[in-house]
């Protein structure tokens, strides 16, 4: 992937979520990035329906139809992973295990606006959680 980091990420469903439909904001900064194929996200399976799924159970039929079409286009720009291993339970929410999964075996950060729900990954697996405007301020820094 022709990417301007080294920096490999995992996207929570949250990001994707307001990224797609909150344009001009971190998120959809983020989202505009990975569609660009300048950063270098890894996706599960488990990750990528979930993304479907919750996409197409929030929006209206209408809209959904025009999202799924750059969704595909985002998904096309990611690197899937295998899952080999799981960490569980790592996470008050039982919905963020396979995002943890994803990015331990992907050797990633995962980049979320729900940081809180991370905190035990970070302390117990080392867990790398940047939310939107972190990240954004680490491509900052990156791009001097």
């Amino acid at each position: 992937m022709d990417d301007f980091l080294s920096l490999r990420i995992v996207i929570d469903t949250n990001i994707v979520f307001e990224g797609l439909t909150k344009k001009g904001s971190a998120a959809g900064l983020i989202v505009d990035a990975w569609l660009a194929g300048l950063l270098d996200v890894y996706v599960s399976n488990a990750l990528a329906y979930e993304y479907m799924d919750v996409l197409s159970r929030k929006l209206s039929e209408k809209r959904w139809q025009k999202i799924v079409l750059v969704l595909g286009g985002l998904l096309a720009k990611t690197e899937f992973i295998d899952i080999y291993f799981s960490w569980r339970p790592s996470s008050p929410d039982p919905g963020d295990e396979h995002v943890i999964d994803c990015a331990m075996n992907a050797g990633a950060v995962v980049l979320t606006s729900n940081v809180r729900d991370f905190r035990l990954a970070k302390e117990s697996l080392g867990l790398q959680v940047m939310n939107p405007v972190e990240f954004l301020n680490y491509l900052a820094l990156e791009l001097e």
